[in-house]
């Protein structure tokens, strides 16, 4: 028994020692630790799926909620934003506040006063510049160069980013062809071909430096078919056929996904009695099925209060109902999602998945523009003073002027106007206006900064030509009583 023992015993220790010798024979091999490394996307999307974990469904809601910030309305008076909406986390964004120091206070109030401290995103109707005005839309295709609306737009961006600014509600690409609809103006008008082309220029100008400091999300308005209300009255029915919607209207909005657009704008009006802010084919199944869209969708001014005037809503929460259902993430100003979307989701009357989905695409557009790294990034005074009205801006803007001119009629060669001309009668409401000569939506544009075509006429001909104007009549008064004065 003993001999058993020790025999055991001296295989153990001869196994031992083989074990430890061939430990101390064998190299050892390097491991490096192994880097989790991630990619750029999936840094995104784990911030922000980790920040919608810590969000209570009414700060989800706030995120799909815009409101007016301050006096500038651009519609019919709504819902303004409070310290209230601050503290509880209900503002997603803010339209119609620029500057840098107006911005600053709302972001540093929102800031301040908000659990998640999720930034405001800043919008504005740039529709042809923000303190530099260019020509109108519609002007400026009669340029037909699209090097130069990519210019223009691009300039805009600088300047209105400049002013703390991180989204504008342009281009509009409805193709219009009824000279009585009266935002005709905003457009590229009739030609669908033309309309491509030049809603990609403007995306892309806007959209110029996507991430930096100085370019803006733009934003394809009005999906759709806008344009052909009937009789041209603004908000009115529209009734076409699908080949028409298909062949004419639809082109130039998807034209504007191939270039990029980061956001859509909901029209107001309705298609073949579906008003397009409730029209789950066009948002949902056109627009993200088929066009593989993956920003967001922004409601026009009170659009979804709206549906209940419609007919298509009896009441508040029937028309939230159908503006989200339908596909619209963000309200702009009437704040029925605030009101109504809580409730309709502890109801299941709405999908939370569908809530989840809609506050990652705002989220995702906040961090694409690294206001979570810094959310005051576009907000600097230096920057603004530079780039605002700067000499290059204006530059740009009388080469637009010029090569947006449609000289219809020269009769007997009478121009150039000539410094040998010795009188000149001048006669129209436009001729000494200041403020309608910047066409509509001038944003920021200023009155005392228009030359006049009065003061531009005297400015070029000098002392040695006699100028007699006249208003002659108003922009709605028939009478020409005046129009001999200037004889």
């Amino acid at each position: 028994m003993n001999m058993k023992r020790i025999i055991a015993a001296v295989v153990c220790l001869i196994g031992f020692s083989f074990a430890g010798f061939a430990q101390k024979s064998s190299p050892r091999v390097s491991r490096k630790p192994v880097k989790n490394t991630l990619t750029d996307a999936e840094k995104e999307t784990r911030f922000v799926r980790d920040l919608m974990k810590k969000m209570t469904l009414t700060e989800k809601i706030g995120q799909l909620s815009q409101y007016v910030g301050g006096e500038l309305l651009t519609g019919p008076k709504s819902g303004a934003v409070s310290d209230s909406l601050f503290v509880r986390g209900m503002v997603g964004s803010i339209l119609n506040v620029g500057g840098v120091d107006n911005l600053r206070k709302l972001q540093q109030k929102n800031m301040e006063s908000s659990r998640l401290k999720i930034p405001i995103l800043f919008a504005f109707d740039v529709i042809h510049g923000y303190k530099t005005i260019f020509p109108t839309p519609l002007a400026e295709s009669c340029s037909w160069d699209l090097a130069l609306m990519y210019e223009t737009a691009k300039a805009a961006a600088i300047e209105a980013s400049a002013s703390g600014i991180h989204w504008t509600f342009a281009p509009m690409v409805d193709v219009a062809r009824d000279p009585r609809w009266g935002r005709i103006v905003e457009g590229a008008g009739e030609d669908t071909y033309l309309g491509c082309k030049i809603a990609e220029a403007r995306v892309r100008g806007f959209q110029w430096n996507l991430g930096k400091p100085n370019a803006l999300f733009a934003c394809a308005k009005h999906f759709v078919a806008y344009g052909a209300p009937q009789a041209g009255r603004d908000y009115a029915p529209v009734d076409l056929s699908l080949s028409a919607l298909a062949e004419v209207y639809l082109p130039p909005f998807k034209a504007c996904i191939d270039a990029g657009v980061h956001t859509f704008m909901s029209a107001f009006n309705s298609i073949n009695g579906v008003p397009a802010t409730s029209n789950r084919w066009l948002l949902t199944d056109l627009l993200r099925k088929e066009w593989k869209f993956k920003g967001f969708v922004v409601s026009d001014w009170n659009a979804v209060q709206e549906l209940k005037a419609h007919g298509v809503a009896e009441t508040d929460e029937d028309a939230a109902m159908a503006a989200f259902n339908a596909g619209v993430d963000m309200n702009m100003t009437d704040g029925l999602y605030n009101r109504c979307l809580e409730k309709l989701v502890r109801e299941k009357n709405i999908d939370m998945n569908e809530i989840d989905a809609s506050v990652e695409r705002i989220l995702r557009a906040k961090y694409a523009l690294g206001l979570f790294e810094d959310p005051y990034r576009f907000l600097d005074n230096q920057r603004e003073s530079r780039e605002v009205r700067s000499a290059s801006a204006m530059a740009l803007a009388r080469k637009a002027a010029a090569s947006s001119m449609v000289l219809l009629k020269n009769a007997n060669a009478l121009l150039p106007l000539s410094k040998q001309t010795k009188r000149i009668a001048l006669v129209g409401p436009l001729a000494n206006n200041r403020a309608e000569v910047m066409g509509s939506w001038k944003a920021r544009g200023e009155d005392k900064d228009v030359v006049t075509v009065l003061e531009g006429i005297k400015n070029k001909l000098g002392s040695g030509t006699e100028v007699n104007y006249v208003q002659g009549c108003d922009f709605l008064d028939p009478s020409t009583s005046e129009f001999f004065s200037c004889s």
